[in-house]
Protein backbone atom coordinates (compact mmCIF):
# COMPACT_ATOMS: atom_id res chain seq x y z
CA UNK A 1 0.00 0.00 0.00
CA UNK A 2 0.90 3.04 -1.00
CA UNK A 3 1.74 6.03 1.75
CA UNK A 4 0.68 9.81 0.92
CA UNK A 5 3.21 12.20 2.62
CA UNK A 6 1.95 15.55 3.90
CA UNK A 7 4.19 18.05 1.90
CA UNK A 8 3.14 21.30 0.85
CA UNK A 9 5.46 24.33 -2.29
CA UNK A 10 5.78 26.58 0.89
CA UNK A 11 2.75 28.39 0.24
CA UNK A 12 -1.16 28.76 1.71
CA UNK A 13 -3.41 25.43 1.59
CA UNK A 14 -7.30 25.39 1.18
CA UNK A 15 -9.36 24.60 2.54
CA UNK A 16 -11.81 22.19 0.47
CA UNK A 17 -14.87 21.52 3.15
CA UNK A 18 -15.34 21.27 6.89
CA UNK A 19 -17.32 18.28 7.61
CA UNK A 20 -18.11 15.37 10.50
CA UNK A 21 -19.19 13.24 7.90
CA UNK A 22 -16.49 10.85 7.97
CA UNK A 23 -17.66 8.75 5.35
CA UNK A 24 -16.91 12.15 2.92
CA UNK A 25 -13.91 12.72 4.53
CA UNK A 26 -12.81 9.05 3.46
CA UNK A 27 -13.92 9.38 0.18
CA UNK A 28 -12.72 12.77 -0.56
CA UNK A 29 -9.23 11.26 0.10
CA UNK A 30 -9.62 8.22 -1.51
CA UNK A 31 -10.68 10.33 -4.87
CA UNK A 32 -7.77 12.83 -4.47
CA UNK A 33 -5.25 10.45 -3.19
CA UNK A 34 -5.90 8.52 -6.57
CA UNK A 35 -5.29 11.71 -8.71
CA UNK A 36 -2.02 11.99 -6.90
CA UNK A 37 -3.37 15.29 -4.82
CA UNK A 38 -2.37 14.70 -0.84
CA UNK A 39 -5.22 15.77 1.11
CA UNK A 40 -4.61 16.91 4.96
CA UNK A 41 -7.56 16.23 7.46
CA UNK A 42 -6.95 19.53 9.84
CA UNK A 43 -8.85 19.17 14.01
CA UNK A 44 -9.06 15.20 12.87
CA UNK A 45 -8.29 14.61 16.50
CA UNK A 46 -10.32 16.91 18.20
CA UNK A 47 -13.11 14.63 19.47
CA UNK A 48 -10.25 13.86 22.37
CA UNK A 49 -10.44 17.36 23.22
CA UNK A 50 -13.94 17.66 23.01
CA UNK A 51 -15.35 14.25 24.76
CA UNK A 52 -15.55 12.42 21.61
CA UNK A 53 -19.39 14.75 21.28
CA UNK A 54 -18.58 15.35 17.49
CA UNK A 55 -19.52 18.85 17.23
CA UNK A 56 -15.99 20.13 15.78
CA UNK A 57 -16.24 19.67 12.00
CA UNK A 58 -12.64 18.43 10.46
CA UNK A 59 -11.28 20.60 7.66
CA UNK A 60 -9.66 18.92 4.15
CA UNK A 61 -6.87 21.05 3.24
CA UNK A 62 -4.98 20.93 0.05
CA UNK A 63 -1.61 23.26 -1.15
CA UNK A 64 -2.91 26.15 -2.92
CA UNK A 65 -1.03 24.71 -6.32
CA UNK A 66 -3.29 21.80 -6.08
CA UNK A 67 -6.67 23.25 -4.98
CA UNK A 68 -8.05 24.05 -8.60
CA UNK A 69 -7.22 20.36 -9.92
CA UNK A 70 -8.79 19.43 -6.73
CA UNK A 71 -11.79 20.89 -7.43
CA UNK A 72 -12.03 19.28 -10.77
CA UNK A 73 -11.53 15.97 -9.85
CA UNK A 74 -13.81 16.32 -7.06
CA UNK A 75 -16.47 17.76 -9.58
CA UNK A 76 -16.66 14.98 -12.15
CA UNK A 77 -17.18 12.64 -9.29
CA UNK A 78 -19.82 14.55 -8.19
CA UNK A 79 -19.15 16.09 -5.25
CA UNK A 80 -19.16 19.97 -6.14
CA UNK A 81 -21.94 21.00 -4.03
CA UNK A 82 -19.83 19.29 -1.09
CA UNK A 83 -16.72 21.87 -1.37
CA UNK A 84 -16.54 24.87 0.17
CA UNK A 85 -15.77 28.39 -0.81
CA UNK A 86 -12.56 28.28 0.35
Amino acid sequence: MREAVWRTSGGPVIELLRTNDLVLISLIEAILFENGIVVFVADEHMSAMEGSLGFLPRRLLVDASEAVLARKVLAEAGLAGELGDG
